[in-house]
């Protein structure tokens, strides 16, 4: 299982939002570039950045996030703001690793499954779930899609990767998000990141053997400190390894 150390980005700043409200962000004072910088020196082999300015159609943090593609020395997976054929183009070209869908995903379903085959391994489908069904618009906007149906839409598109938040316990009630990304996961034939459920180096040890997992997002745990990045690459690395049975 790969884990994503994530950045979220908001006015230039490394932030983290309650319930993804932009208007209530929590800054935290780090260097943006060094920060990514310091996760490859950990050893981690991808990043994920969220650039919430983009979901509001600003272009605050391109800038800043051209540097970060360039200093971070792995590759980086994008995410806010993906609204058209242009703009993920636009990024792919700048050198990002991957960019995530969402909101276009549900406005344009033949679109995103031709930039998925134009760019096999390079597109991400975005699952955000509340109450039932995906959300688009940063979470403000309630689609008619149950997640299951979401990913129905997509049966045969080749997205690296399906990245699904459960909103409604966001960092909050662990054991419901888990119910619903193993539910998600097993009803998906694309590997499946969960985000939002990581606060210990024993979430990742439990999502590790949930089938079809194949990474964790993890960002608020880092900058609040409740978990280690050298942990959880080590906890992810080792979570499958054979144990010698003793008779």
């Amino acid at each position: 299982m790969r884990i994503y150390p994530t950045m979220e980005l908001q006015n230039g700043r490394c932030v983290t939002l309650d319930k993804g409200r932009l208007d209530n962000a929590m800054i935290w004072h780090v260097n943006p570039v060094e920060t990514a910088r310091s996760w490859a020196e950990a050893g981690a082999e991808w990043m994920h950045l969220t650039d919430f300015d983009a979901i509001e159609g600003k272009d605050t943090n391109v800038e800043l996030i051209e540097e970060i593609i360039r200093a971070a020395e792995i590759p980086v997976q994008l995410a806010g703001g993906m609204r058209t054929r242009e703009q993920v183009e636009r990024w792919i070209d700048k050198g990002v690793g991957r960019v995530v869908i969402g909101t276009l995903a549900a406005r344009e379903p033949k679109l995103v499954k031709e930039l998925a085959t134009l760019y096999p391994d390079q597109i991400v489908l975005s699952v955000d779930v509340w109450q039932g069904y995906v959300m688009t618009d940063g979470w403000r906007s309630q689609s008619v899609f149950t997640p299951e149906a979401f990913i129905d839409a997509f049966e045969g598109a080749p997205f690296a990767a399906i990245v699904v938040t459960d909103i409604d316990s966001d960092m909050e009630d662990v054991e419901a998000q888990l119910g619903l990304i193993s539910g998600l996961a097993s009803h998906s034939r694309t590997p499946v990141i969960a985000s939002g459920v990581v606060r210990t180096a024993d979430d990742i040890s439990r999502l590790a053997y949930i089938p079809n997992i194949s990474g964790a997002i993890v960002g608020r745990a880092l900058f609040r400190k409740t978990l280690d990045l050298t942990d959880a690459l080590e906890m992810a690395k080792s979570a499958h390894e054979p144990v010698a049975q003793f008779q």
